[in-house]
């Protein structure tokens, strides 16, 4: 996750550190922006803003705003230009939630069965428990943990061996949707747990047990942010 650091107060720009791959930092600034609402959902992407913003050409703005357009955060309107995606309905919210209890708590059941040291290892690591930040910038630690939820989340059905239902909840680019509904600590703070009680099901190869702590997590993760349509 990169860090953007504001230039001298008199340009109003943010300076994006030249990397290997500036395209790649100027979409995790954009990425962050997007997650933490900064950019709110229906708004208006001018590239020519962005270019003044992060003091950059308009070449890796366009290739940033192309790689979100692909994960659902941004459309592309002809003649018109970019805009965040709109949030989601509430309709889709339910529709979204009642598709993951109905798959991936039965994706958590056969990646227990399916479950040996390595794959442990990899979904230690992906779930973040281990990792808390301790970067003080509370936006930029949640939407790391949007992609680390979803990274997650992806690793489980990937062990469960599913490629379609895999590709499918992939498609709905539903983690990173469903978590631009709520800026919260508590979001991620509570997700943390849950994961570390999947992990323990995990480790013990218990298939029930995994199955249950990823219903209890959906279910929960939905409560989280049903009080986000109260606002809408």
């Amino acid at each position: 996750m990169i860090s953007t650091r504001p230039k001298e107060p008199s340009t109003g720009t943010t300076q994006i550190p030249r990397a290997n791959s500036l395209a790649g930092d100027v979409y995790e600034a954009i990425f962050n922006q997007l997650m933490s609402l900064k950019i709110a959902p229906g708004t208006r992407i001018t590239v020519d803003n962005l270019v003044k913003e992060f003091n950059v050409s308009h070449t890796p703005i366009r290739e940033a705003l192309g790689r979100l357009e692909g994960e659902g955060l941004v459309v592309k309107q002809h003649l018109v230009g970019y805009r965040a995606a709109p949030q989601i309905t509430r309709h889709r919210f339910d529709e979204l939630y009642e598709l993951r209890l109905l798959l991936e708590p039965a994706g958590a059941a056969k990646a227990a069965e399916a479950m040996n040291d390595e794959k442990l290892a990899i979904l230690t690591e992906a779930a973040g428990v281990m990792t808390r930040s301790d970067n003080s910038d509370e936006r930029a630690n949640y939407s790391a943990f949007a992609r680390q939820d979803a990274i997650f989340h992806d690793r489980i059905m990937e062990f469960a061996g599913n490629e379609l239902i895999r590709e499918m909840l992939t498609f709905q680019h539903t983690h990173f949707h469903i978590f631009r509904l709520m800026f919260h600590r508590r979001v991620t703070e509570e997700a943390l747990a849950e994961h570390q009680t999947l992990l323990d099901a995990f480790a013990a190869r218990d298939p029930g047990a995994a199955a249950n702590a990823m219903r209890i997590h959906i279910e929960h993760s939905r409560d989280r942010l049903l009080p986000a349509f109260d606002e809408i």
